[in-house]
Order: C-alpha cells, then sequence, then structure tokens
C-alpha cells in the first residue's frame, strides 16, 4: 500500500479513517469494471486448445464432459469454477454422465486445494440465474472458493476490497500440475 498524499483527509481524533489513509492499487480489476457487461461469447465453451491457451484462459482441466477453471475475478486465491463442457444454464439439463464428471471434479478439486492452498474451509455452490448472481447466467457453473480465518477482514468491509496475495498466472502454475493426475481417473 502507499500512503496517502499530505493532503488526505485526516479523520476525527480518536476515530481511524478507512484503510488509516492508505490506497490500495488494484489495476487488474479496471479490465473486469472496463468491461461489466460487453463480454460476448461464453467463457467456458472452447474447443481443442494447446496448453498457452488453456493458461491464458486459465483452464486447469477439460475432461469430456467437464472443466475446471480460474476465476478471472476471484473473491479469494484458489477460486475455481467447475462447468459443464455442454453449453447448459440448469442442473435439471445435464445428463448422467455429465453430472457424474461434474460431481467428481468438485470432490476433486476441494481435495487438490487442501493440498495445495491449506484452507480452513470452502463455500461451494451455484448461482442459478442472474438474479441469483449468476455472471454467466445461461452456462450452469460451480463455484469453489477456498476461506481462511480472517480472509473476510476490514478490507472488503471498509473499502469494498479484497487482498489478493497471488496472481492469477502464479496460481495457475502452482495448481496445473495438480489437475494433470484427474484425467487418469475420469473416464
Amino acid at each position: 500500500m502507499a500512503p496517502a498524499p499530505r493532503n488526505a483527509r485526516k479523520s476525527s481524533p480518536g476515530v481511524a479513517a478507512p484503510a488509516a489513509g492508505h490506497r490500495l492499487w488494484a489495476p487488474w480489476r479496471y479490465a473486469y469494471l472496463r468491461n461489466a457487461g460487453k463480454q460476448s461469447g461464453c467463457i467456458f465453451c472452447f474447443g481443442a486448445l494447446d496448453a498457452g491457451e488453456r493458461r491464458e484462459r486459465l483452464i486447469l482441466h477439460a475432461g469430456k464432459h467437464a472443466l475446471v477453471m480460474l476465476n478471472a475475478y476471484p473473491y479469494n486465491n484458489g477460486h475455481l469454477m467447475v462447468a459443464p463442457r455442454r453449453h447448459i444454464a440448469a442442473p435439471d439439463l445435464l445428463r448422467r454422465g455429465e453430472r457424474a464428471e461434474l460431481n467428481e471434479l468438485v470432490t476433486r478439486t476441494i481435495t487438490i486445494l487442501r493440498k495445495a492452498l491449506n484452507p480452513e474451509g470452502f463455500n461451494v455452490g451455484a448461482n442459478l440465474g442472474r438474479v441469483a448472481g449468476a455472471g454467466f447466467a445461461d452456462h450452469l457453473h460451480w463455484h469453489i472458493v477456498p476461506r481462511w480465518a480472517g480472509d473476510n477482514n476490514f478490507m472488503p468491509v471498509l473499502a469494498s476490497t479484497r487482498v489478493l496475495s497471488q496472481s492469477l498466472k502464479d496460481s495457475y502454475d502452482q495448481l496445473h500440475p495438480l489437475f494433470k493426475a484427474i484425467k487418469a481417473g475420469l473416464s
């Protein structure tokens, strides 16, 4: 964090200003804000990709029926999404093989995140429909968010900002080797 300029607003005696007058820079958020609502195409739909394209798109695993990818605008380090390969909006539209692979990937993803990041808990869920918070309402996906004691500290409460301690590319490089072993166990 950079110190605030000398002419920054000072708080009253005994009352702390939000973030103690410091500024937190998160320039990566600008791309998200600039493109909010303008996305074309579905982030979960893709054909064959080479290793570089998978890394660029943050895809950790692409199976026959389902995929795992990093969330490009995460709530916490290691925030992953599991989605069917087929473009569908609701769980009741899944075929038996898709349900089985998705369930297995959610389970294995939690195991991998436990091993790699040692979280104390998880939020796991799906937002069905735009009014429920789904950014991609037409393509069903589950969020798996690792949680730690204190990860929801003063920054989100006072400054509406989350602090991530690892870049997305570093997260990808750490997690990708752990997802390579999944292919062997899925059919």
